[in-house]
């Protein structure tokens, strides 16, 4: 039997997803175009849908990508759209950093953002010092990697030397060999590895044949392996 306060716990925790999970969703379908703009420049918000087990940091830069399709069809404040851009860039430059310790939030935020001069960066960098409660490291000045330039992603899994990477004829998978004897496929959008081949040496070098789907890989031992990419939407 499930007791009362059970429930109610179950009902918040249901709640609670609902509205991280579609209250931006819903906010554009409805034209509110300066609520979905102020939701997802709050840190609050940006930090409860980060730390959401079934959501995450994936789910709340789809969330940012919701704006394409206003600017398509109307004319919206161009600041307002490069804020929420730039903020989407930085979650995805520091999305191998996130996953692995969401309390890196505030400072990637910081150190990535600081140096942008647009009044709704600097109001959600007055929100995330304000919303420290324990010890953390607060960049002074820009000192990360800001978003909107060449780097796009980092993806982080191997154990050691990346020797060879290669991406598919669609742009939508990654593969890269290492010396820690692994070939593995990444999703290059959920920055996610898809599946892994282990050899018995250093992987040394790696290439994706024209169809997409065939992968050759060389070995240290002088092997070549002849894989096929199977199950995996293109």
């Amino acid at each position: 039997m499930v007791t009362i306060p059970n429930k109610i716990k179950a009902q918040k925790s249901f709640s609670q997803k609902a509205y991280l999970g579609s209250y931006p969703y819903n906010l554009i379908q409805s034209g509110n175009l300066e609520k979905y703009c102020k939701t997802l420049t709050e840190f609050k918000f940006i930090e409860a849908k980060i730390n959401h087990p079934e959501l995450g940091i994936q789910a709340l830069t789809n969330d940012y990508d919701l704006i394409d399709d206003i600017e398509k069809n109307q004319e919206y404040d161009i600041q307002k759209v490069k804020a929420l851009k730039l903020i989407q860039g930085t979650l995805k430059l520091s999305a191998h950093i996130i996953c692995k310790d969401s309390k890196q939030l505030a400072s990637q935020l910081q150190g990535r953002l600081l140096g942008k001069k647009i009044s709704e960066i600097q109001a959600l960098l007055a929100q995330v010092r304000q919303g420290q409660t324990e010890p953390w490291l607060r960049p002074l000045t820009p000192n990360l990697t800001p978003p909107g330039g060449r780097l796009l992603r980092t993806l982080n899994g191997h154990n050691d030397l990346v020797n060879a990477v290669g991406v598919t004829p669609n742009g939508k998978q990654v593969i890269s060999g290492s010396v820690d004897n692994t070939l593995k496929v990444w999703n290059l959008e959920t920055r996610e590895v898809v599946t892994t081949f282990t050899g018995d040496s250093p992987i040394y070098c790696c290439a994706i044949a024209p169809d997409g789907v065939t992968i050759v890989a060389g070995e240290k031992s002088g092997r070549l392996h002849f894989l096929r990419l199977e199950g995996i939407d293109g």
